[in-house]
């Protein structure tokens, strides 16, 4: 197969000095812990609950305060990139969560207005087009109905963009968690690993690396998937030695630094809150990745590799156990001695 058909890691130095120290975010994991097991400790609003997220999507009132309805922004924002970069207060309306964002006009989701938008056909179609509005302006396209994406004809000229434009790196984070609450778990695997494809392989995204490993691949709920990835990055990240994210590499000989166990350090054994309910769609996962002449294709089902779109592969190991009692007590002793391998192995996957 011919380089330029082929997802080529880039050649980077792995001399320490040649890039800066990386450190992992204490708020970070925190948050994102939080929202992969549904808030645990969420109290209910006492504000009555009105279902603004649902009715916006239904197109029954505007955004405020811009006062502009969904369908506006669906049929006239789309390739309007300078609007679509420049508006603030669209991206809470459009990707709603259970927390609240920079725009205070904006309602948080509650359970039961989940529920309600899941069951609700007209609300659902406009939140996938609102994706798919996102992605083009990202320089991606959304390929089917199973969440598999591409790069889109335009990649070259919003990559660029992308690369230099920091701010949308927190807008994605809040849109793969939108995704997850409102049905779509399954469509953030593809997206992630493309970002971890263009930002670690083809180096088209290079400031995205750090986003993409400390925030996008922790906001997926189901640990294999995380694990796929992160096994994934921690093959193809430079320098090697900086790699940060996930359970350090077991030692050879069994010994570990667990007791030889199979459990992760710092998990207890308790089941943590179940997240919010999914359509069921945890079959294992295949490898499939192609390689086309608008770019990279990636699919929800399994892990791309750098080596699978030269007919490659890479069989995955088993994972470290992903539920833990007492977080935020444990993070803060992490954070407080500051050591690298102490805090890897007990930040939960």
């Amino acid at each position: 197969m011919a380089d330029e058909d082929c997802c080529i890691c880039s050649d980077l130095t792995d001399s320490p000095e040649s890039l800066p120290k990386m450190k992992r975010s204490f708020y970070a994991a925190r948050d994102l812990y939080k929202y992969r097991h549904s808030y645990p400790n969420y109290k209910k609003s006492r504000q009555p609950n009105e279902y603004r997220n649902l009715r916006f999507y239904l197109n029954k009132i505007p955004l405020v305060p811009d006062g502009i309805y969904i369908e506006e922004i669906l049929s006239k924002w789309r390739g309007d990139y300078d609007k679509l970069e420049h508006n603030h207060t669209y991206i809470q309306w459009l990707f709603p969560l259970r927390e609240q964002g920079l725009n205070f006009y904006a309602h948080e989701l509650t359970q039961e207005e989940i529920k309600e938008f899941q069951s609700t056909r007209a609300a659902k179609q406009r939140f996938l087009a609102a994706y798919s509005l996102m992605l083009d302006f990202y320089g991606i396209k959304l390929l089917d109905k199973s969440g598999n994406v591409a790069r889109a004809p335009n990649w070259q000229e919003r990559f660029q963009h992308l690369n230099e434009s920091h701010h949308n790196y927190l807008r994605i984070t809040r849109i793969l968690k939108s995704l997850g609450e409102l049905g779509y778990e399954a469509f953030k695997a593809p997206l992630v690993r493309l970002f971890l494809v263009e930002s670690l392989c083809n180096n088209t995204l290079p400031n995205m690396q750090h986003s993409v490993l400390e925030y996008y691949v922790y906001t997926i709920r189901l640990p294999a998937t995380r694990r796929r990835l992160l096994r994934f990055a921690r093959q193809h990240y430079r320098p090697a030695h900086a790699f940060l994210w996930g359970p350090l590499p077991k030692r050879r000989g069994g010994s570990g630094g667990n007791g030889g166990g199979s459990v992760g350090a710092g998990s207890s054994g308790i089941r943590a809150p179940a997240p919010t309910p999914e359509p069921q769609r945890r079959e294992e996962e295949s490898t499939i990745t192609t390689s086309t002449s608008s770019g990279i294709v990636v699919s929800s089902h399994g892990t791309v590799m750098c080596q699978d779109l030269a007919g490659g592969g890479l069989k995955g190991g088993s994972g470290l156990g992903s539920s833990m009692a007492g977080l935020e007590g444990v993070l803060m002793m992490a954070g407080s001695r500051g050591d690298r391998n102490e805090y890897n192995e007990i930040v939960p996957l």
